[in-house]
């Protein structure tokens, strides 16, 4: 208690730390699916009136919150008003059960990625090699151990020298990779079938689960509700334009989202010649279906290096994130230093991550509600926790701290909020409601009651 906290040095800093949260696996292996199931063009045009009202209202919110407190989630809530201070701790917790398995995952990204730059693409696209392997009891925990360690190094380092420099060096490379990857892709041979079918807006495809697709995917995408955005907020200086810098965010989130499909739906659907049955999301589109289409494409190996780089960026990106939102919570609230903060934390994320790791193993047998504990994790927290913490949020501002309370720290930046009159209107009314519903359709999605 009573250390001084650290800030971003910059606003740009602060930008490239809070987009890196934002981009990650989701970005990559779920948008892409979403889109080309949904309508193509039909549901990136959801999804982009989403981010700049739904998703926007939400973001802006939380960092604000974080910056006018100076405090990660369980104690801004707190300090805003008490009562409200179990939102604080259930958005908190988010991090300490997500970082675990997302580390996991990361081990996996890592596996793929030196598999192929040690040349064994073809062993590494065969159809049993990722069942196989998540399978072994050893191997998967040694390079999720590895993912642990390179996240923890940069975290304990520090906000200025370790989170945002890492961010600073590693954004603008997933950018450059993603954008050089993506123009490789779309101009092989038979992939503007792909384009066209990924950006071509099919009306008869939109429904009602567009809608509930693309809003959900901008959910968990911004990182919004896991007190991400409240940590990074409450290091964010006072006369940085928070307004402009939410905007960039999100553009840098969408804009990666945008390019994975370009990467992604045209390199399947030349792969499978236009079936697409062959596009699914999730690990099984990353670790079996894209390492099969990079084996077959001229430069294939070479591609698939730069891909798995690039999707190792985007994890760490996020995982960094999530653990500093984990370690900020224990030196606001324990008094805890950076250096032990960290490492409690790295203990709880070899725990939880061996538990989701052997889940596919040797406790492969062992299911909660019907899954394995991934499964079960990722739903606890996307599904239920997330999306309630986010209409408590929305409560909070609308009916207690009252909304000039973010409008008045919005203005720290500049001399006028434009938006203003979105904001107010989806704070108060809209975004509980989208909440509830995202909350509602991901349970049923989750038992299977509908599909998404």
């Amino acid at each position: 208690m009573g250390q001084k906290r650290d800030t971003f040095s910059s606003k740009l800093g602060f930008i490239f730390a809070a987009a890196g949260s934002a981009v990650g696996l989701g970005n990559l292996w779920r948008f892409p699916y979403l889109a080309a199931k949904y309508g193509g063009g039909i549901f990136i045009l959801v999804y982009l009136l989403l981010a700049v009202s739904f998703g926007f209202t939400l973001m802006i919110t939380e960092v604000s919150l974080g910056r006018k407190t100076g405090l990660s989630a369980a104690g801004a809530f707190k300090k805003l008003d008490n009562r409200f201070g179990f939102v604080g701790a259930l958005a908190c917790i988010v991090p300490f059960i997500i970082t675990p398995y997302y580390c996991v995952i990361g081990g996996w990204v890592i596996k793929y990625m030196v598999s192929f730059l040690s040349g064994h693409v073809g062993t590494a696209a065969g159809d049993d090699f990722f069942t196989n392997f998540i399978a072994q009891p050893v191997e998967p925990i040694i390079w999720f151990a590895i993912f642990v360690l390179l996240t923890s190094v940069v975290v304990i380092i520090g906000v200025q020298k370790g989170i945002e420099k890492a961010s600073t060096i590693l954004m603008p490379v997933l950018i450059v990779l993603i954008i050089a990857i993506s123009l490789y892709c779309i101009t092989r041979p038979g992939a503007a079938a792909g384009v066209k079918y990924y950006l071509f807006p099919d009306i008869k495809h939109f429904s009602a689960t567009t809608v509930l697709a693309a809003m959900g995917q901008l959910f968990y995408s911004m990182s919004l509700a896991m007190g991400i955005m409240i940590t990074y907020g409450s290091y964010m200086k006072k006369d940085d334009d928070l307004r402009d810098s939410v905007r960039k965010i999100e553009i840098f989130d969408t804009l990666i989202a945008f390019l994975a499909g370009l990467l992604i739906v045209p390199s399947v659907f030349v792969f499978s010649g236009g079936s697409k049955d062959a596009l699914s999301k999730g690990p099984s589109l990353m670790f079996i279906t894209l390492p099969k289409v990079f084996d077959s494409m001229g430069m294939g190996t070479f591609v698939g290096i730069m891909f798995f780089v690039l999707v190792l960026f985007a994890a760490m990106t996020s995982s960094i994130a999530l653990t500093e939102s984990a370690v900020s919570t224990f030196e606001d609230e324990l008094g805890w230093g950076r250096k032990k903060s960290t490492v409690i934390m790295g203990v709880i994320m070899l725990a939880l991550g061996t538990l989701s790791s052997l889940g596919y193993g040797p406790l492969g047998a062992v299911k909660i509600i019907g899954m394995q504990f991934l499964d079960f994790f990722d739903f606890l927290t996307n599904s239920v926790m997330m999306p309630i913490a986010a209409i408590t949020i929305c409560l909070l501002v609308s009916r207690v701290i009252g909304v000039k309370a973010v409008e008045e720290e919005v203005m720290h930046g500049e001399a006028a909020f434009r938006r203003k009159k979105i904001f107010n209107f989806m704070i108060k009314y809209l975004c509980p409601v989208f909440a509830a519903i995202i909350l509602l359709s991901s349970v049923a999605n989750a038992f299977g009651w509908i599909s998404m």
